[in-house]
């Protein structure tokens, strides 16, 4: 039997990579980018521009301070951005700066595999926006037909 070098078995176990195994570890990667705050988080880094009601996402990436985000994203409490911000620095989806102010001054931004996440959710955001009004038509007729 041949040894396989460690970047021999890192390449083996992506090629092994199926979310429909229920040991895989892009499970927990997907729990995590489907929460819906690491959604918003990723968009409003990723817009870049102040927010304005029916804005599309479509500014510049930009970073972001803490106090900026927690304005931006009505209802989510500080232990709750706290959490998804480090989530997402420890998995190289944004990056943490801080810069020697008084007060010191900490930014997100997004990193390139940020980046590339903040393209698929924009659309999804998107789609959501522009088909709110057609799920709750859906859901007033199942609820009228079921309840």
């Amino acid at each position: 039997m041949a040894t396989m070098t460690a970047a021999q078995q890192r390449a083996q176990a992506k090629v092994q990579y199926d979310a429909f195994v229920a040991a895989c570890p892009s499970r927990q990667l997907l729990d995590r980018i489907s929460d819906k705050w690491v959604t918003l988080v990723l968009a409003a880094l990723g817009n870049g521009s102040p927010h304005e009601a029916g804005t599309d996402c479509a500014g510049e990436p930009r970073a972001m301070r803490y106090s900026e985000l927690a304005r931006l994203l009505a209802g989510v409490s500080q232990k709750m951005l706290t959490q998804t911000l480090r989530s997402l620095e420890r998995d190289g989806l944004v990056t943490r700066t801080v810069t020697p102010t008084v007060p010191v001054t900490v930014s997100y931004e997004l990193t390139g595999l940020g980046l590339s996440l903040y393209d698929m959710v924009r659309g999804i955001k998107s789609w959501a926006e522009t088909h709110m009004d057609d799920v709750l038509a859906h859901r007033g007729a199942y609820d009228a037909r079921v309840g």
